[in-house]
């Protein structure tokens, strides 16, 4: 295959076609390639990727020639990783027996000390031994299921051993898969990008945001372009304000060492929440490819007007869940958490308002809102339009007349509902509000992929189009780095943390704001 260069922005990715292991129609990458999952033992590698990747191969989604090569500090034997990732699968639900035992022979495992050099030169020979048994023609992807702390050192160990080469020695093409944080403010995602590329280039690189990776995100681009009678009213003419919720149920379960270092702004913020917010915001750009879609989600960032941190308590609230209940059952709150401190400060809710300073949105306020232990697990885009302009009803209604509503559903309802003013039916002149609803997974054919798939398939295949590029990452990040500073040296934050009880709305000066 000629090398595309790497040059252009709009670079051809892998051809994929729909043959495979299956008969499903699903993509299938063409080119051979070795998975490698750095953190192989935990628990994200058994309850996500190997699923993950199980799946796309029993679909007919994986190339024919393919390996998985998990490393770890646990010194384990291929024969002990396949029969832990053979129970994983079991687990998961996903083991799907007689083409289980296939797929787990192209598992191998490499014990690996993550500061030790050696290990990685050991890495680099297996990887090339595999290469010659399984044929993947030197195409290698690190995906690094490890704590955030290890990403640079790692990366760099990569390099050092060669693994980062492209093109050169008889490899193929190297890619890195991260996890979210991509650092925990501006200066720390510098620092991170530029150990990351001290081996590896730009193209290389696949910054994970799961959320992207969601058919209904995926769709808001198609429902915004594609479709003529909307593009025309979104903008700040017809739209009043838009609300982006992503809120949980969950508490912090077993994550109280992270999220005491990180809270709601760094977990959430940084990275769902700004994708949600390009998507909705964003300008089309004048073709569908990664590149080009990257470029318009940029100028969103771009656009932020700098929060006014002099007047936090104006635009921003924060809150803490305390002891309450989901479905009439006691549960703790943050600070009886285990692992967090009985004084936490940490903001485990946060509603901020925002807005952008261009043509097409400004003065619309953007609500971004996310928490934990709020009443229902729910993420959605929801515009709210001006009311008509000059009722013609007002001497009969007695009463204003909505606003149409559309709200986007990501989850868990996964639909497109617009609202709008109808007559009621009698001899009365009333008005009632009536909703269409386009459910996404209506009437649906062909394979449907969860995020995890979805991701490992694009960076396979060598599409960037849903990961983040770094100058998005670093934009944000000088957006949210302010507020963060600010939040952070305020002391108690007596005016800023807003408790609330576990299974509410969250804190009643959301509502305010």
């Amino acid at each position: 295959m000629a090398e595309t260069p790497l040059s252009d922005p709009d670079a051809i990715i892998a051809p994929c076609t729909s043959a495979g292991n299956g008969s499903t129609g699903a993509a299938t990458c063409t080119e051979p390639s070795t998975i490698t999952i750095l953190g192989a033992t935990g628990d994200l590698t058994a309850r996500k990727l190997m699923p993950a990747l199980f799946n796309l191969y029993r679909i007919g989604s994986l190339p024919e020639a393919f390996a998985i090569v998990g490393c770890g500090r646990t010194h384990l034997t291929d024969e002990t990783f396949r029969e832990r990732m053979g129970k994983a699968l079991s687990d998961s639900g996903g083991s799907a027996g007689a083409e289980t035992a296939p797929f787990l022979k192209h598992l191998y495992y490499q014990p690996l000390q993550y500061d030790v050099p050696a290990d990685f030169e050991a890495l680099a020979d297996t990887l090339r031994e595999i290469d010659q048994r399984h044929k993947t023609r030197g195409n290698r992807i690190f995906y690094f299921a490890l704590p955030p702390t290890l990403y640079m050192s790692v990366a760099r160990m990569l390099g050092q051993a060669g693994l980062a080469e492209e093109g050169s020695g008889g490899s193929g093409w190297s890619r890195l898969v991260i996890e979210k944080p991509f650092g925990r403010d501006l200066q720390s995602a510098i620092e991170l990008d530029g150990g990351i590329h001290t081996y590896f280039r730009e193209h290389q690189v696949f910054r994970i945001d799961h959320y992207l990776a969601k058919e209904t995100v995926q769709n808001v681009l198609m429902f915004r372009f594609a479709n003529a009678i909307f593009e025309p009213v979104w903008n700040r003419q017809y739209i009043a304000s838009v609300r982006i919720s992503a809120t949980e149920r969950l508490g912090v379960e077993h994550r109280a060492g992270y999220y005491e270092q990180a809270g709601v702004v760094r977990d959430m913020f940084q990275n769902h929440m700004m994708q949600l917010l390009s998507l909705t915001a964003m300008e089309p750009p004048a073709v569908f490819k990664a590149e080009r879609v990257r470029d318009e989600k940029i100028k969103v960032y771009r656009a932020l007007r700098p929060f006014p941190v002099d007047r936090l308590d104006a635009n921003l609230v924060l809150g803490q869940y305390t002891a309450g209940a989901i479905d009439g059952r006691g549960v703790p709150g943050y600070r009886e958490e285990p692992g967090v401190t009985p004084d936490s400060v940490t903001p485990t809710y946060a509603m901020m308002k925002l807005y952008l300073d261009n043509w097409r949105w400004q003065g619309v306020p953007f609500y971004l809102v996310s928490g934990k232990r709020l009443t229902e697990k729910r993420t959605e885009i929801d515009i709210h339009f001006r009311p008509v302009p000059h009722s013609m009803f007002r001497n009969v209604l007695g009463t204003d007349i909505l606003a149409n509503r559309l709200i986007l559903g990501i989850y868990p309802e996964e639909k497109i509902a617009l609202t709008f003013q109808t007559k009621s039916p009698g001899a009365r002149v009333r008005l009632r509000t009536v909703t269409m609803d386009f459910h996404y997974h209506e009437n649906t054919q062909g394979v449907l992929l969860d995020a995890y798939e979805k991701v490992l398939l694009d960076g396979m295949v060598g599409d960037q189009t849903l990961f983040w590029r770094q100058d998005s990452v670093e934009t944000c990040w000088a957006f949210l780095t302010p507020i963060l500073e600010a939040c952070e040296t305020c002391g108690d934050r007596a005016d800023l943390l807003h408790f609330y009880p576990a299974g509410s709305d969250g804190p009643e000066a959301a509502a305010r704001l």
